[in-house]
């Protein structure tokens, strides 16, 4: 019986390919690209959606007020702004999270995929993760849960002016540990959230511009009072000042007497975001309104001074004090 020739199978060209593949080192190679492209987009889908929402809040904000800027709504009620920027730090808390929480993942998974028994030592990973946080991670936990806590009962938010006793300024960003102060002075401040144990807001609600006026003591005080409550009510109704002011001038009275001056304190309730801008020009109006009554302020500059140099030299005039010419007690005269 004559056997069939068996003709030769050709030879898979992609063999080697997939051969390659099944290698151990190749296959959790792409397993950990996987992964991390994975990662890299849901963190972008997260980060898309919370801008989105972010965005369509604040622009519903806007068209609600019939505003087209931002900063157009420090004229609308006090809610508006609230949202706004409660909004804005929420948006800018939930991009950390999410960035931290999907890196952790992935770094679990990277783990798992590269050494398939971490699984099985879960329980040491777990006590050393313990330890680690007990001993080491303190602050940071402190950081986190005072940020989140801060920001959930709007204690501040992104564009706030606030006071945290190390630095005063604007509120630039809120991040899960520090939070971005820029001060007046343009510097950059990143302060620890669980550092921060009090916090005065100066954008919340209303802001009072407070002013101390010293008078000479023989000015006409009904006078100066009447000029300076027109003055002040000048500016309140002026067109380009009226949307900052809240309420009418006040005259508070006599703050205090001394043998120097008189001083009268003036009080304007106005809009958080506006009380330095206010103050400024009301005092420009003040002191043009004082010129036209010629009222000249003391110098309570050279009372100081003198004051200060009392054991380099004789008292002043001012501060002496002066006695009877009779200076005897009552039982003396009997």
């Amino acid at each position: 019986m004559l056997r069939a020739e068996q003709t030769p199978i050709p030879e898979n060209p992609v063999a080697p390919v997939v051969n390659a593949f099944e290698t151990p080192f190749v296959g959790p190679l792409i397993g950990v690209v996987l992964i991390i492209v994975i990662a890299v987009v849901v963190r972008f889908l997260m980060q898309f959606i919370i801008r989105r929402v972010v965005d369509k809040i604040v622009n519903g904000v806007k068209k609600r007020q019939n505003v087209e800027d931002t900063q157009a709504i420090a004229s609308s009620p006090l809610a508006a702004v609230r949202v706004v920027q409660r909004t804005r730090t929420l948006g800018s808390v939930l991009s950390n999270i999410v960035t931290v929480v999907i890196a952790v993942i992935a770094i679990l998974l990277v783990l798992t995929t590269v050494n398939p028994d971490v699984l099985g030592s879960l329980a040491l990973l777990t006590a050393a993760l313990g330890a680690g946080l007990g001993f080491g991670a303190q602050n940071i936990i402190k950081d986190v849960l005072n940020g989140l806590f801060m920001v959930v009962e709007d204690q501040l938010g992104v564009g706030d002016i606030i006071d945290t006793g190390f630095a005063t300024g604007v509120v630039e960003a809120v991040g899960i540990r520090v939070t971005q102060i820029r001060d007046v002075n343009g510097t950059l401040w990143f302060v620890r959230n669980g550092e921060i144990l009090r916090v005065g807001n100066m954008s919340q609600g209303w802001a009072r511009v407070i002013i101390d006026l010293p008078v000479p003591y023989t000015s006409n005080v009904d006078l100066v009072q009447e000029n300076l409550l027109a003055t002040a009510t000048e500016l309140a109704t002026s067109s380009e000042w009226r949307s900052r002011v809240l309420e009418k001038p006040e005259i508070w009275g006599i703050e205090s007497i001394s043998a120097e001056a008189l001083v009268i304190r003036l009080v304007m309730k106005t809009r958080a975001s506006a009380q330095y801008d206010v103050a400024r020009e009301l005092r420009l109006r003040l002191k043009r309104g004082l010129d036209f009554l010629g009222v000249t302020l003391p110098p309570l500059n050279r009372v100081v001074m003198d004051g200060l140099n009392r054991k380099d030299g004789p008292q002043p005039e001012s501060s002496k004090r002066t006695r009877p010419a009779d200076d005897t007690t009552p039982s003396d005269r009997k």
